[in-house]
């Protein structure tokens, strides 16, 4: 069972997501998040955001098109067993 987190957006929607993968590149974590556990589903790429001092992990949604891009790459690696389509 994927570890399931809660992205809060700015006005204060929530989306549930599944965490599929993480890593660490540059000092920063990422982490893939699809919208659905299993099946057809939207991802998406969050960068962590969270100081020394948070009580809770900052995440925000990864949407630099060359950062994106360079992300893509290592997840697909990490995951080579699956089959992702960007």
């Amino acid at each position: 069972m994927a570890e399931k987190v809660i992205f809060i957006g700015d006005e204060g929607e929530e989306l549930a997501l599944y965490v599929v993968e993480k890593t660490r590149l540059g000092g920063v974590d990422y982490i893939l998040a699809a919208d659905t556990e299993t099946g057809d589903g939207s991802c998406y790429i969050l960068r962590d955001h969270s100081g020394d001092s948070d009580e809770t992990a900052v995440y925000e949604i990864v949407e630099d098109e060359d950062e994106l891009d360079n992300l893509l790459s290592v997840f697909a690696e990490l995951l080579d067993d699956l089959d992702l389509e960007f």
